[in-house]
């Protein structure tokens, strides 16, 4: 079978694109964990371990996934920096751990990042995936695979530290 050839000024196809989303995120697919499925049954007492003093923990991780989920949804609707909820970017200093139930509300504002940065991608026409999005080099259609991509790398990371987590006593001891 003969691969179709890429049109020059289109996009690709918006269907796949959210596919490719839902995918990374919440839907089940071959790779195994999804980035909202890797989450599922964390408590916050193994959301803020880490496995060194220099190395990420899940909460930074749930964090810097829902900026970069922000950011791209800013890239696509024009919207100006600051309305993230926390301040900074990228990755965030957080100098105490939270409670559970603030645990659960950054896992929720992450939800609601990939809520709004779904419901825009959704509205795209396909000649728009072609087209270069605001205050960045990428085009439209290569943000929107690779916050899919972003989230599937940062679930392997998450189930890593899950196991690293459970195995950081020797079996039979207790902690």
């Amino acid at each position: 079978m003969k691969p179709r050839r890429a049109r020059k000024n289109g996009g690709g196809d918006l269907s796949l694109l959210l596919r490719i989303l839902d995918e990374g995120y919440e839907k089940k697919a071959w790779h195994g964990p999804n980035l909202r499925g890797s989450l599922r049954g964390v408590p916050v007492q193994q959301a803020v371990w880490r496995p060194a003093s220099d190395r990420h923990n899940i909460r930074d991780i749930v964090l810097h996934a829902a900026y970069w989920k922000y950011a791209n949804w800013r890239r696509l609707t024009g919207e100006k920096r600051g309305s993230f909820p926390l301040d900074g970017s990228n990755w965030f200093a957080q100098p105490a751990p939270p409670t559970e139930k603030a645990w659960r509300a950054d896992v929720a504002m992450l939800e609601e990042q990939h809520r709004r940065l779904r419901d825009v991608v959704q509205t795209l026409s396909p000649k728009a995936l072609g087209e270069r999005s605001r205050g960045s080099r990428h085009r439209i259609d290569t943000l929107v695979y690779g916050i899919a991509a972003h989230d599937v790398y940062h679930a392997g990371q998450i189930q890593l530290l899950k196991r690293l987590y459970r195995d950081r006593t020797p079996r039979g001891s207790r902690v």
